[in-house]
């Protein structure tokens, strides 16, 4: 049973106790027509609570057994009322109340409250950083989980919302889907939402529907939670230098707005408080203590407890992985990142195809595995268009010698796990990769 139907459950019974204090009353000078339309409506009430418990707890609840017999009792009643029997409603009041006491302390002790989370993912390729969260929520008895996907759209330069993506195919088969369209909010009103988008409008490149926007699901739940999808270095929080280049991830509409975020550490913890006390005042210190969390990120849950054997691979994958002898060559997890190719632009694209020819002699040996970031093409088309031509033709390119990987699927953690080593870009991406005690080796576009 939900929180709030308990909440009407017990509320139910008060109206109850009150109702037997008005039918005595109305007895007592002798109303007995209102005495009787007031055991009617306790009768319709009960029914009515009965109905409530029987959908939520199945008809097998204790519950449900002692109401039937408070309606008997109501029965008896009425039927005293109207052969004028005092002595024997007298009696049958008595034994209401304490029926009615039993139904509450039931209500109370033997019906639990379930909690209700709901999952708000857009980009499937960022769910790693829900799922051991609603993993643990799915397989609790006492929790109802919901994973909900929701819309998003590219921008166009001007901030104007361009094509929709919805993604609610792209999850793992395990992950029952919830449609956004059939899941009223206003309604149902989740004990907690789960967010991981932390921008609002403040995106240049996409933006979520607006409804989904934090500072509008606050009105929605209890506890709104955001969660980020990246992870950043963790660095010591009075190292000013490093922690400056990180405060616009601290500062987001989804950390003001949010009721807990939890971050990937406790010195991550640290730093958010450290940030957002010296942005909106110190005073403010002790709210940013109780609202940020360092439980860790669910992302590294995912990368540390999957095996490479668990590993659905592709068979064009393998085409390119295996050695005429069945042995894997060593693969090379390359990432390439939006924020890298904003800055240097062609130079970027010049250094791609540099990679691409020195691993193309490597093949027999070495297999790539390209994976850009997820939206590189809306952050080319909303951000430097005039660069979008050269890098599809780049793509389909290296599409077509097919003498590597392309990986352009929802499913990030694949590549961080079946990869030996990662070359590229500094992003979030290498803060996981580090967790696997693999090789890593960074990208520098200056280099010929």
């Amino acid at each position: 049973m939900r929180k709030q139907q308990k909440i009407q459950a017990e509320e139910m019974i008060n109206l109850l106790s009150q109702a037997h204090d008005e039918i005595r009353k109305a007895i007592g000078v002798g109303e007995n027509k209102e005495a009787l339309a007031l055991i009617v409506q306790c009768q319709d009430a009960a029914i009515q609570l009965g109905n409530l418990i029987e959908q939520t707890e199945g008809e097998s609840c204790a519950t449900i057994r002692i109401l039937e017999h408070y309606c008997e009792l109501l029965y008896q009643a009425y039927e005293g009322i109207q052969h004028d029997q005092v002595t024997n409603i007298n009696r049958v009041f008595k034994h209401l109340r304490k029926v009615l006491i039993q139904i509450e302390n039931s209500i109370k002790n033997e019906i639990k409250v379930k909690k209700v989370l709901v999952f708000l993912p857009y980009k499937a390729s960022m769910w790693d950083s829900f799922e051991s969260v609603w993993k643990s929520a799915y397989e609790d008895p006492d929790c109802e989980a919901y994973v909900i996907p929701i819309p998003y759209y590219d921008k166009n330069p001007d901030g104007s919302f361009r094509e929709m993506h919805y993604e609610g195919a792209l999850y793992p088969d395990y992950v029952p889907v919830t449609d956004y369209n059939s899941y009223n909010f206003e309604v149902q009103r989740p004990d907690m939402i789960f967010i991981h988008n932390p921008y609002d409008e403040w995106n240049y490149v996409t933006s979520v529907h607006p409804f989904f926007y934090s500072k509008n699901l606050k009105k929605y739940t209890d506890k709104l939670v955001y969660i980020p999808y990246f992870i950043l270095g963790d660095t010591e929080p009075d190292d000013y230098d490093t922690v400056k280049h990180m405060e616009h991830f601290c500062t987001v509409p989804a950390v003001i707005h949010a009721d807990k975020v939890i971050v990937q550490s406790e010195k991550m913890r640290q730093i958010y408080i450290n940030v957002l006390s010296e942005t909106m005042g110190k005073d403010t210190r002790k709210v940013w203590e109780d609202k940020i969390l360092g439980l860790g990120s669910p992302k590294m849950d995912k990368v540390l407890n999957t095996r490479k054997e668990d590993l659905m691979i592709p068979e064009e994958w393998l085409r390119v992985i295996r050695k005429p002898d069945g042995d894997y060559k060593k693969i090379i997890f390359y990432n390439t990142s939006v924020s890298a190719l904003i800055k240097h632009e062609e130079k970027m694209l010049w250094k791609i195809r540099s990679v691409f020819e020195t691993f193309k002699e490597k093949q027999d040996e070495i297999t790539l595995l390209w994976r850009p970031h997820p939206l590189m093409q809306a952050t080319i088309e909303s951000m430097r268009p005039q660069l979008w031509q050269e890098y599809k033709e780049i793509v389909e390119q290296y599409k077509q010698e097919s003498w590597g990987i392309y990986d352009d699927s929802a499913d990030m953690d694949r590549a961080v796990i079946l990869s030996d080593a990662y070359y590229g870009d500094a992003s979030s991406v290498v803060q996981l990769y580090k967790k696997t005690g693999k090789m890593i080796m960074m990208q520098d576009v200056e280099c010929r």
